[in-house]
């Protein structure tokens, strides 16, 4: 089961997953003190919990740690989806989902699902 991050969680991981490199706690606390007021040792202390929660890897580098997502984004949210739709109705779950998403996204959700039956029928 995915878990939600909570509010300081979801920004760190953006920031994590915005990098095109692996990122230290000073990197990931100077980006955010341009937007906020937050001690290092807050934004040290998140990093290594979501490092015990499996959401970051790290490794030492010097004196300091380097890290990584574990997933992307991508793969993040998908399982947030695929989450929201064990133990519940999932055909109402997609119904409401479906209603809610643009034209676009719906004709790519559309192609995807195609791709995925011709995927399927080869096997």
């Amino acid at each position: 089961m995915a878990h939600r991050f909570g509010d300081l969680e979801a920004v760190v991981m953006e920031r994590v997953w915005a990098a095109e490199d692996d990122l230290t706690v000073r990197d990931v606390y100077e980006s955010l003190l341009l937007e906020r007021e937050i001690a290092y040792t807050t934004v040290m202390s998140t990093m290594d919990n979501l490092h015990r929660k499996g959401w970051l890897d790290r490794e030492r580098h010097g004196k300091a740690y380097l890290y990584w997502p574990t997933l992307t984004r991508e793969e993040y949210s998908a399982q947030l989806m695929r989450d929201a739709l064990e133990g519940t109705r999932s055909d109402l779950v997609l119904a409401h989902f479906v209603d809610q998403i643009s034209e676009d996204e719906s004709e790519a959700l559309r192609a995807l699902l195609r791709r995925g039956k011709s995927n399927r029928s080869k096997s």
